[in-house]
């Protein structure tokens, strides 16, 4: 049976994670409190995050920009600027 989280992305009690996909207290903090819906929409975003700006996740400070980027995503409801990229209403 999977878990339940309120998610504090969605606002809402939603399935959780089955496991902690980063390590660390941010992987932690994560699979406590992002849903697997939310963390789905992570990562399309992160994904055109990383072509976008052309990261290589090889750099440090690349990494350090996705994980920025993550926590404003998921936590601070800061969303992503993605050029040429029209959220679907």
């Amino acid at each position: 049976m999977s878990r339940t989280v309120f998610c504090s992305y969605l606002k809402k009690e939603a399935p959780g994670l089955a496991f902690q996909l980063i390590p660390g207290e941010v992987g932690k903090r994560i699979f406590d409190n992002i849903s697997q819906e939310a963390w789905t929409e992570w990562q399309a975003k992160q994904t055109m995050f990383i072509n976008e700006k052309k990261l290589n996740l090889m750099k440090a400070e690349d990494r350090k920009l996705i994980e920025e980027a993550m926590i404003g995503y998921l936590f601070e409801n800061k969303d992503i600027e993605i050029e040429g990229y029209t959220a679907k209403k």
